[in-house]
């Protein structure tokens, strides 16, 4: 097939993606029979009543009336969108080999280097404190070590991982449950922007296509399929993150958990699977290590002369703004009770009784002072944790 029949084949499947309820098996299942995306646009509609139903076929119908193939296909470029179909040099490999791989994606920026580690991130949405702080120095660490990071750009432990590696000079790639040319979730729009220009947005959805709950799992089975390995940091026990993980095991993916408290519900999932044999993480430094010996990537890179690095739960370097205060003694002290897990003004104050005299009200008063300076938060009345 030469460079204008490609173009051409291009074109036309498209066309097909954008057609409302033909998903990608049946696309998958047209393009074997009829053997490129033209002769499926100019197949009879007997021919192609046997593999669609009612429902598809008026879809099909009612597009060759109204779309534009060509034109179509010259806007999408002008918005420096590509799409690229499974045959193309360009499709990436990983995602190739996966089962039910989708005929085609569509990319705005970069697309992910197949010789460098790519980690796909993952974790709940509504993360505590916790999973903020481990999602931001696991992001942060990687991108220092030049690992790609994937994700969903979601809100909470996507997102956040995501920020972080872009902030420590890697690169991240986000894949969307709609078009690359909607931001979702808005809140993520500086995101999504750095995203574009230093990484990647990635979609199995043609421009347009607005976020909905069932366009999820196959943005989620295309995270896991992008990535070397995933890692979760907070999940509840039943979770759109387990399903992922599922997903990824499906796909022959490592899966590497970071523990979390047994009484904390975020932390539920995690643990379940730690119990039924996931890799636990504890040092993104030590995951490096074991990921260059098992796959031939990844691995510290150290300067001359540098000593191990800290690992994530370095609580020297959890907020050096507050090391550059003046306050008093006292602050600093409540401060250094806090955690990342909520506590209440009595279990803080509990803490302090071997170091100081200090009772609740004037906890509670320093507490609010910390918030205020946003090195601590108030998550209900009465407890606080640290602020990432």
């Amino acid at each position: 097939m030469g460079r204008q029949e490609r173009e051409e084949n291009r074109m036309y499947v498209y066309w097909l993606s954008s057609v409302e309820s033909v998903g990608n098996r049946t696309i998958q299942k047209l393009l074997n029979h009829f053997g490129s995306g033209k002769g499926i646009y100019h197949a009879r509609e007997e021919e192609l009543a046997v593999f669609l139903n009612r429902k598809q076929m008026e879809c099909i119908k009612k597009s060759r009336r109204e779309w534009n193939p060509e034109k179509a296909y010259w806007d999408l470029q002008k918005k420096g969108i590509r799409f690229l179909l499974q045959q193309d040099e360009e499709y990436p490999e990983k995602l190739r080999n996966i089962p039910d791989a989708p005929c085609g994606m569509f990319c705005l920026g970069n697309l992910p280097r197949e010789d460098v580690l790519s980690v796909a991130i993952i974790g709940a949405r509504e993360c505590s404190e916790y999973g903020k702080y481990v999602a931001k120095g696991l992001g942060d660490a990687l991108g220092k070590q030049g690992v790609q990071v994937i994700s969903g750009m979601a809100r909470g432990v996507d997102g956040i991982s995501q920020q972080a590696a872009l902030d420590a000079g890697g690169v991240s790639y986000g894949v969307l449950g709609c078009g690359v040319d909607i931001c979702y979730p808005a809140s993520n729009r500086a995101l999504y922007e750095e995203l574009v220009k230093v990484g990647g947005v990635l979609s199995p959805f043609p421009p347009g296509t607005q976020p909905r709950p069932q366009n999820f799992p196959p943005r989620n089975r295309i995270v896991s399929g992008l990535a070397d390995v995933i890692v979760v940091v907070e999940a509840r026990a039943k979770s759109g993150t387990l399903i992922t993980v599922d997903m990824a095991l499906e796909q022959g993916r490592e899966v590497y958990v970071v523990p979390g408290r047994i009484t904390d519900r975020l932390s539920d999932g995690c643990n379940r699977l730690l119990k039924q044999g996931a890799a636990v993480l504890l040092s993104p430094y030590d995951f490096l290590e074991d990921m260059a010996q098992r796959c031939g990537k990844g691995g510290i890179q150290k300067q001359e002369g540098e000593g191990e690095p800290d690992g994530i739960c370095s609580m020297e370097k959890r907020s050096p703004f507050i090391s550059r205060l003046d306050v008093s003694q006292e602050m600093r002290r409540v401060y250094e009770a806090l955690d990342y897990e909520p506590q209440s003004v009595e279990q803080i104050t509990e803490r302090l009784q071997g170091q100081m005299r200090i009772d609740p009200m004037q906890v509670n008063t320093i507490l609010l002072s910390l918030s205020m300076m946003q090195v601590a938060s108030q998550l209900s009345p009465g407890h606080f944790s640290l602020k990432v």
